[in-house]
């Protein structure tokens, strides 16, 4: 990849501590970014403040925030009216999957995503998936990531007529969460401008106790560093 003629690539963004360090990747391996949130129904909108954040700190080409409104299919805690889980420990975050999976959420998203990046003839997707501090999902396993690639050189223009063959990066699916986060800031993100809970107060303050709270907490704690978001006082 030259510099005179960088690549595109579609980057997921959620606004999250994994989405935010993999476009910071993305950026360094000298894509233009193009960016894409969904606003899925999910239970609070300061995770799509928070990409926006994200994406404006770090100058992407474009960030798209898609609609598409998935509690009309519900079966998830983040899009019904389910109570979030909180205090788990680690063998019970790992013991199956949890109701804050979103049915077929990765698929859907991937599939959007491969849908604007072939119109941009881009042949790259990074997604923030992790398999090691991954709560359950089934949507964040290298084997299904795997698939999807070969779905999409199956079910596209591209594919079918031998142009090109798609990349869903996923460079933090093997790392634990304070290697994601050492690497970020290597790279200088910047985490205050991320958002993570599940289940937040009225002014976007995380509640530091659901599954995505202790994972990203932990993180932090195993990587020596502060975590920079506002947590109440137990």
């Amino acid at each position: 990849m030259s510099a005179e003629q960088p690549q595109q690539a579609v980057v997921l963004v959620s606004g999250g501590l994994d989405s935010a360090t993999v476009l910071a990747i993305a950026r360094s391996r000298g894509f233009d970014v193009y960016a894409l949130s969904f606003d899925y129904g999910q239970r609070h909108a300061f995770e799509l403040e928070a990409a926006r954040r994200v994406c404006a700190a770090n100058s992407v080409e474009r960030h798209v925030i898609f609609p598409l409104d998935l509690r009309v299919f519900g079966g998830s805690a983040l899009t019904a009216d389910m109570p979030v889980p909180k205090d788990r420990s680690d063998e019970q975050m790992s013991a199956g999957i949890p109701i804050t999976y979103v049915p077929a959420r990765n698929t859907i998203f991937l599939s959007v995503a491969l849908g604007w990046a072939e119109a941009l003839s881009a042949r790259d997707i990074f997604l923030g998936v992790n398999a090691v501090d991954y709560s359950g999902y089934p949507d964040c396993r290298p084997e299904f990531l795997d698939a999807f690639a070969r779905l999409a050189d199956l079910g596209t223009k591209v594919g079918v007529e031998g142009t090109g063959t798609w990349t869903i990066h996923a460079p933090l699916i093997s790392l634990t969460k304070a290697e994601i986060i050492r690497q970020g800031r290597a790279l200088g993100v910047d985490y205050s401008i991320t958002h993570s809970c599940y289940d937040p107060d009225e002014s976007g303050r995380p509640c530091g106790r659901c599954d995505s709270c202790r994972l990203r907490l932990k993180g932090f704690a195993e990587a020596g560093l502060e975590d920079p978001l506002a947590y109440p006082l137990w």
